[in-house]
């Protein structure tokens, strides 16, 4: 090989001369570079200049070419394209239609398609576009743009359009290059704008996402839009009532038809359980998800978050061309850069347009002077042309100190071409009127110029104005709760288990029936031997023999403490414990007693709220011990970890031990707090503090509409923040004070009542049930006051007043109409601070000593809403000799 290698070093051509060896691997090196280059720069990244790919680009300008006011067929803007972009008309058309759909640059008419429902356009010669008056405003000026040869040599184009708005940030982009891509994120247009004010103001700015598909978007690891970032988009999910819940906005990059899809599939594979799905989806998204008889509705909403597209994770990456390389920027950083390129671009406007009024002021005064001194006449005699000029030249000579540039030939050629007709119809005032014009015009603008940040702030308040309207935020920010999978899951499976054998799983049908589980939980098992596992469930699996205890595995349940005996072999000796199990490496074998043969559990009780009972422990009769009977109640023993050892219970050997008496929780209650941000409960004193709940307690949720709810506290409520005014732990002895709207009567009304029904997860309305009737405010407060403004029909001024509610009205049935405020129009009416408690009244606990969060019951919570259910499991009991 290397022979012939050699003999090829040089290999003559026709005309006798050698051409030089180039080796293959050095070529492929090069030309392979070439095109990752031409890739990245002329077709999947976009430049920071304007924001667009070279192919969106050549559209703006091919339609900017085209632009007559009118409509133009599709069809003919890619023909036009193609003079500039030397690419199919294809990807000229997918690109036409991507800028259409959002609603920025393009005005469109005809059937473009859907974002939300996946629709395609219909074929290019049957849509028709033209550029938007916002496009027209901020994206072309001939003067400001640096011009190239197109790819041909016939035609010219912009390097860049002078876009003076951060249109990369407002439309959002991705694409795919060789060994590198960039995904940037849309944002709001009204954002944008009043972020690029502050960067103007020194101020320090954040923005994020925001989708034409609304939803809602968790943004806490944004990262300003950086590599490793991420973003969680879900779905606009609603509880029509509680068999049917309807997505209403989809999450960014999906369809109705992928989010109907992934519903179906989950369905199909059992994570939810659903009876049909139907779109309804016409000028609005609506997607009807009907569910199955006996599942719970708010555990449906977090299944559909955790299982389908109805919640997404996105991972921006925003990679953009600065100056011919690709460089990975944060959002601000970009929209610093466009924020800076626009006063840039508006310094170089109103420099343009400064020269072009100080040569306008020039020449009227050449005009002036030239017609008012008829200078015109001097040139009557003059025989050359080179003569004339020289003539006018030096009749114009004692004006020259007052012009701001020296006179040059061509303006006196230019005075040469004035008509006749112009001078006889000369008219002095006229030119004076439009010099001052001229002379305001340019102090306009050297103002401007020396105050560009104020004249940028101005234009940019100018678009917010022109142009903000209907451009409002879409998707909400809310900060998202971490759904696990295996709480929200159907119970598509059931488990089973062979206890002599030592197998479980869902395909022992013939074997004892434990529970309904999910086929993607962790089984826990104890064996008689002492031993604790967790297990992924499986059709069959091996896990031991002698299975005492066996249900699904909760990770981080603290609720749920394990009552055990176990005879520990060497010794004889019997010991008692409490522990729990939260976390555990799966499918490893934890050893409960102190690991010595022959060592056995001999009492086993499983408690989901820690539970203490009291037990009876009889001795073998030929024992030595006096008392050979007697008591142990769990309650006086400490919770520890699973690897203590216990106390000692008996010394002596146990003939058997038997429960005596059921006992209840040692754990107490559970203290839980509500975000209001998401509009969840939670346990991690996040939000306001509700209260300590035992197990027959209940929350009292209140409702714009004017209804109140009673729920359950399970965590997986959803209480959707758009929707509640207050959430508290419910006291049947509390009063609650209600201010309402009447349309009915026009009135508003104020009352107060006591909660008496008792039903969970029913609405009860309890004030008039007109069209337009509205809860204004409420609140659990024992002596609130509130501040009433209001305005006689027949006079101009305001009347205010200051109203104790419990002096207002009596405590009257929760039906009840309650006593009208005012006959007059009301203009304004808030809450005070209430009236202290008197000493002798007992002062109701509302906070918590110190997390320092203001108590549930003390304000009004704008937006919230109820979704709850518990989780579905059962607890065993077993007792052994």
């Amino acid at each position: 090989m290397e022979e012939n290698t050699e003999n090829l070093e040089n290999i003559p051509q026709e005309d006798g001369e050698l051409l030089e060896k180039t080796p293959i691997s050095g070529l492929y090196e090069n030309w392979f570079l070439e095109y990752a280059s031409y890739v990245i720069l002329e077709r999947a990244v976009p430049a920071t200049e304007d924001g667009l790919k070279p192919v969106q680009r050549r559209i703006m300008h091919a339609l900017n070419e085209m632009d007559d006011g009118r409509f133009n067929k599709v069809a003919n803007v890619i023909g036009s394209t193609m003079q500039y972009h030397p690419h199919g008309d294809a990807s000229i058309n997918d690109a036409i239609v991507n800028l259409g759909q959002k609603e920025l640059l393009f005005d469109t008419q005809g059937n473009w398609g859907d974002v939300r429902t996946g629709d395609s356009a219909a074929a290019p010669r049957y849509i028709e576009v033209r550029l938007s008056k916002f496009a027209k405003e901020v994206a072309f000026n001939g003067d400001t743009t640096v011009w190239q040869l197109s790819y041909d040599g016939r035609k010219r184009e912009p390097i860049t359009l002078p876009v003076k708005f951060p249109l990369l940030l407002a439309q959002g982009v991705e694409g795919i290059a060789v060994g590198l891509s960039t995904k940037i994120m849309p944002h709001n247009f009204c954002e944008l704008i009043e972020a690029s004010i502050n960067i103007l103001k020194d101020k320090k700015v954040e923005i994020y996402p925001d989708f034409q598909t609304g939803g809602y978007v968790d943004v806490t690891n944004y990262n300003d839009g950086e590599r490793g970032g991420k973003i969680r988009v879900r779905a606009r999910l609603e509880e029509e009532d509680k068999k049917m819940l309807v997505v209403k906005d989809i999450p960014y990059g999906t369809t109705t038809t992928s989010i109907i899809d992934s519903i179906i599939k989950a369905n199909d594979s059992g994570k939810i359980k659903v009876k049909k799905v139907v779109d309804n989806t016409a000028a609005d998204v609506e997607i009807q998800i009907h569910l199955a008889p006996g599942v719970s509705p708010d555990i449906t909403m977090d299944a559909l978050y955790a299982f389908t597209d109805c919640e997404v994770s996105i991972s921006p990456n925003a990679c953009v061309i600065v100056g011919d390389k690709p460089h990975f920027l944060g959002v601000t950083e970009i929209l610093r850069y466009n924020t800076e390129k626009t006063v840039d671009l508006l310094r170089q406007e109103l420099e343009i347009k400064k020269a072009n009024l100080l040569e306008k002021i020039l020449y009227g005064s050449l005009e002036k002077i030239f017609i008012e001194n008829r200078i015109y006449r001097d040139i009557e005699e003059a025989e050359t042309f080179e003569d004339v000029i020289k003539r006018i030249d030096k009749g114009l000579e004692p004006f020259k100190d007052q012009f701001y540039r020296e006179i040059t030939e061509d303006d006196i050629v230019n005075l040469t071409e004035i008509r006749i007709k112009r001078i006889s119809k000369y008219d002095g005032f006229k030119a004076d009127e439009l010099m001052k014009k001229w002379q305001q015009e340019l102090a306009e603008t050297e103002d401007n110029l020396a105050n560009l940040v104020r004249f940028a702030i101005d234009y940019f308040k100018d678009l917010l104005k022109r142009f903000g309207k209907g451009r409002e935020r879409k998707t909400v920010l809310r900060a998202f709760q971490q759904i696990s999978a295996n709480v929200v899951a159907a119970n598509n499976q059931k488990l089973y288990v062979n206890r002599a054998d030592g197998f479980i799983g869902y395909g022992l049908k013939k074997d004892e029936y434990v529970m309904d589980c999910s086929d993607i939980d962790d089984i826990i098992v104890f064996r008689k031997d002492g031993v604790c596992t967790v297990t992924k469930i499986q059709d069959k699996v091996f896990v031991g023999k002698d299975i005492i205890y066996v249900s699904v595995f909760v990770k981080g349940d603290e609720r749920k403490v394990y009552n055990m005996v176990y005879l520990e072999g060497k010794s004889g000796v019997s010991y008692i414990k409490r522990f729990q199990v939260t976390a555990v490496t799966r499918d490893r074998e934890y050893d409960l007693t102190q690991g010595t043969p022959r060592s056995k559990v001999t009492y086993f009780t499983a408690n989901d709220n820690g539970e203490a009972e009291i037990i009876t422990i009889n001795l073998t009769a030929q024992c030595k011990a006096k008392v050979k009977q007697f008591d142990f109640n769990y309650a006086d023993l400490l919770i520890k970890n699973r690897n203590a050892n216990g106390n000692i219970l008996t010394k002596y050997p146990v003939r058997k031990i038997t429960l005596k008496q059921a006992g209840g929780s040692t754990l107490g209650g559970v203290d839980i707090w509500y975000d209001p941000t998401i509009g969840r409960l939670n346990r991690d004193e996040r939000g306001l503090f509700l209260g300590n709940f035992d197990s027959d307690d209940t929350v009292l949720v209140i409702y714009k509409e004017g209804s109140y709810e009673l729920t359950n506290f399970d965590l997986t409520n959803h209480y959707e923040p758009r929707e509640v005014l207050l959430v508290a732990k419910f006291d049947p002895d509390r009063t609650v004070t209600a201010v309402y709207y009447d349309a009915g009567t026009k009135a508003h009304f104020i009352k107060r009542f006591q909660v008496e029904t008792t039903t969970v997860d029913k609405k009860f309305g309890f004030i008039s049930d007109a069209r337009g009737s509205k809860l204004l405010l409420t609140t659990l407060e024992k002596r609130p006051r509130l501040e009433l403004s209001s305005q006689e029909s027949t006079k101009k001024s305001v009347e205010t007043e200051e109203i104790v509610a419990e002096e207002a009205v009596d405590v009257r049935g929760w039906k009840a109409i309650g006593n009208k405020l005012t006959a007059d129009k009301v203009t304004k009416i808030h809450w005070l601070e209430p009236i202290p408690v008197d000493d002798g009244e007992e002062e109701e606990e509302t906070s918590e000593p110190d997390n320092g969060s203001t108590p549930a019951e003390k304000i009004s919570i704008p937006n919230v809403r109820q979704i709850g259910a518990s989780a579905n499991g059962k607890s065993q009991l077993g007792m052994f000799e």
